[in-house]
């Protein structure tokens, strides 16, 4: 069990609290993310242990490089949650300039550590009215008051969360990644992290002495990372072979095959083909079609899957929703509507996401009629009829589908309204603009595409990639691999 203990001012642990812990647990931890005098007092008598020794050394990292920040005091705690029966996280009365209650709040989603507030009575129906605002309604607990609600840790999903359970479930089978366009800096430098995290082993395609030299420009260091060159490599007879007899039927001769095998796209795509590799990422400077042609041609589909699709984790402040098809086919069918449905909630699942799929509309149940209506209705038909296990609900609307409130009143009968966590859109225009919306308006972290539906992973980065959109990529397709 895990909590985060609140107080609206520097003192004591409460000895009321100090007492439930000790006669519930075995082995208590006190945890704060920084050093501080509120821990040093509880180091006679308790377990206790921080992840900063300073509050500079704490508010330089989080401000250079939150990513680093979080992955490291989520590391830390997680390794005291296996270590003891309870952890309490001492909240934060001080971190630079930053509002600490609202940080606190953060850090609690951080680590899904119930809430229990220490504060004078005139401030408890305020602090109360915010957390139950903050916590969309979760409980949390005042010490003076009844204890007994502490017995459910909170089940948040923060994007630092998402990211380090991604970082946790890649490096429990690590595996081997191509990244072709290495001349791309972006992509250096998201090697360097990929290799000092330990999280996936990296092939580099193009000159090795290109490649080294403009890393010590950079000052990167990439050691580990195997280079291969697809101009002159030593699988290249063996990949010609291989690309021709799987396209001399669509007419490639012998000759096309040995300049492709050249092309680093088409060269990484040989490697997962023959798996010499598990997975690729490209397109920080190349079109989709470019990355997905090869894969289409070598790689192929899974069997039962007709087309490859693209989905986006949209990670918001304290939840993960899965959008597609965000960035393969133009307009859907009903029946391919219904099987990117299927395709999604399967990958959604691989990623630790219990699927509630909704298909999108601009009306919900019988409410509407009309073309787009009707297709949505018939791919809901399709879906339910082939894929008996799925929880899905159709057509429904973004609001009926996202908001409890919304989908009791729209669709009351539906196990899915005001749950879904996919939502499948009626048309690559609406998903894309979609989820560029709640990107940039909502400040969502928006990682993938991710690729769906090929019987190996190649994933497409968008050209205006940033070195992190790379690091997520790269992580997302190695897990995909397993």
């Amino acid at each position: 069990m895990q909590f985060y203990l609140i107080q609206d001012k520097e003192k004591s642990v409460s000895q009321k609290f100090l007492d439930y812990l000790e006669k519930k647990y075995s082995s208590v931890n006190f945890y704060s993310v920084v050093v501080s005098d509120l821990l040093k007092t509880l180091s006679s008598k308790h377990k206790i242990s921080c992840s900063f020794e300073t509050q500079n050394q704490a508010f330089e990292l989080y401000n250079t490089d939150q990513n680093a920040f979080f992955n490291k005091i989520l590391q830390d705690f997680e390794k005291f949650k296996k270590e003891n029966s309870c952890v309490v996280v001492l909240g934060l009365n001080e971190f630079g300039v930053l509002g600490t209650l609202e940080l606190n709040i953060k850090f609690a989603k951080e680590f899904n550590a119930f809430i229990v507030v220490d504060c004078e009575i005139s401030n408890k129906i305020m602090l109360s009215n915010y957390l139950k605002n903050a916590l969309k309604n979760e409980n949390f607990a005042f010490v003076d008051e009844n204890l007994n609600l502490l017995e459910k840790s909170y089940q948040f999903t923060t994007p630092s969360r998402f990211r380090y359970e991604l970082i946790c479930k890649a490096k429990q089978n690590k595996k081997t990644i191509v990244l072709p366009e290495s001349d791309d800096e972006r992509i250096l430098k998201a090697s360097e992290i990929l290799l000092k995290s330990e999280v996936v082993n990296l092939i580099l395609l193009g000159d090795e002495n290109k490649i080294k030299e403009k890393c010590k420009v950079l000052n990167l260091n990439i050691t580990g990372a195997q280079i291969l060159n697809p101009k002159n490599s030593i699988y290249n007879d063996e990949f010609a072979k291989t690309l021709y007899e799987a396209r001399k039927a669509k007419g490639m001769s012998e000759e096309e095959a040995k300049k492709l095998v050249c092309d680093r796209t088409y060269y990484g795509t040989l490697l997962v083909h023959t798996a010499k590799a598990d997975a690729m990422v490209s397109g920080a400077s190349t079109t989709t079609a470019e990355t997905v042609r090869p894969a289409l041609q070598l790689i192929k589909t899974k069997q039962g899957v007709s087309l490859v699709s693209g989905v986006f984790f949209m990670c918001l402040e304290d939840k993960v929703l899965v959008f597609a098809d965000c960035a393969v086919t133009p307009n859907p069918t009903p029946e391919q509507i219904a099987e990117i449905a299927y395709v999604s909630a399967n990958t959604a699942k691989s990623f630790g996401i219990d699927p509630k799929v909704a298909l999108l509309s601009y009306s919900s149940g019988d409410s509407g009629s009309g073309p787009s209506v009707d297709a949505i209705k018939e791919a809901f038909k399709i879906a339910t009829e082939r894929y008996k296990d799925l929880k899905i609900e159709a057509p429904i609307q973004f609001d009926a589908a996202y908001d409890e409130k919304t989908g009791k009143s729209k669709m009351p009968n539906s196990e899915v309204a005001g749950k879904a966590n996919v939502y499948i859109f009626p048309d690559l225009n609406a998903a894309n603009i979609c989820y560029k919306a709640v990107q940039r308006t909502a400040n969502a972290l928006a990682v993938g595409p991710v690729l769906q539906g090929l019987k190996k992973p190649v994933n497409d980065l968008s050209r205006g990639c940033l070195i992190d959109d790379v690091v997520n990529t790269v992580i997302l397709s190695a897990i995909q691999a397993e």
